[in-house]
């Protein structure tokens, strides 16, 4: 008879073989299919709130990421998949800045792109926006890094209703998305005329007077054109929303947002 209290040696290390694989696997899941995304500024809203979490399709387009070291260098290389379409909500890495950004597609390659009074034309036609309720919210820091939104009713007393305007802007080919609007006159609500190159998109952040994007020049800190080998997949559903400084905070999560799709 087996001697109950000499230690299962074999068991223990099949246990540490087995958490080893499930990690390996955890992580080819990761890299190759979906990347968790946590949204740290409001420069899509309302599409996506501060604090919204979401997994990011990374098969969406046929890339798998792979890292990088380096600044200036792709982020994932192309296997097989259909390409970026107008209006995708899309998590990518900046060309020059080693970070990701999540804006929504708005030029495909060949596309020219200008703002002319706060409106956006595409390849010289106005796209139509429709008048909507105005976007509400409390003027008050948000999320981790403390960020206070900017209203058209500025000056806004802190806990006061922060307003911004809202609009349905429709793209060619019927993809529709709400965009807001802040100011008038905004210093990037008139652009010169950009053509997209082969192989790049144009992106813009849906809260237009809050969105650091291809209307500024990459040379001032802006985003310049992003090459489709820096995209890493497009953002489909919202799986958990909280509106607080940490997760810990139970009391200000969102449940209308879980598991809402982004649009």
């Amino acid at each position: 008879m087996a001697d109950s209290t000499v230690p299962k040696k074999d068991g223990i290390w099949e246990t540490i073989k087995t958490v080893f694989w499930a990690l390996v696997i955890a992580g080819i899941f990761r890299t190759l299919f979906f990347q968790p995304f946590w949204i740290p500024s409001g420069s899509m809203k309302d599409t996506l709130l501060i604090g919204d979490f979401l997994f990011v399709n990374k098969m969406a387009y046929g890339y798998a990421a792979v890292s990088c070291p380096f600044a200036a260098c792709p982020i994932s290389g192309r296997i097989l998949g259909s390409d970026p379409e107008r209006g995708d909500v899309v998590v990518f890495r900046h060309p020059t800045r080693n970070v990701d950004f999540i804006k929504r597609v708005i030029g495909l390659p060949g596309d020219t792109i200008q703002m002319r009074g706060g409106r956006l034309w595409l390849n010289g036609e106005e796209v139509p926006v429709t008048p909507a309720p105005d976007f509400v919210e409390t003027k008050e820091q948000q999320g981790p890094q403390g960020l206070v939104p900017r209203c058209v009713n500025d000056p806004v007393a802190q806990g006061d209703d922060c307003i911004k305007q809202r609009f349905t802007e429709e793209l060619p080919g019927g993809a529709s998305h709400s965009i807001l609007n802040i100011v008038d006159g905004w210093v990037a609500d008139d652009t010169p005329t950009f053509t997209v190159p082969e192989g790049q998109y144009f992106f813009m952040g849906d809260n237009r007077d809050n969105s650091e994007d291809l209307r500024f020049p990459q040379e001032i800190g802006g985003l310049g054109f992003v090459p489709a080998e820096y995209l890493i997949g497009r953002a489909d559903r919202i799986m958990f929303s909280s509106a607080g400084r940490s997760l810990l905070y139970f009391w200000t999560w969102r449940p209308d947002r879980f598991f809402k799709a982004v649009e």
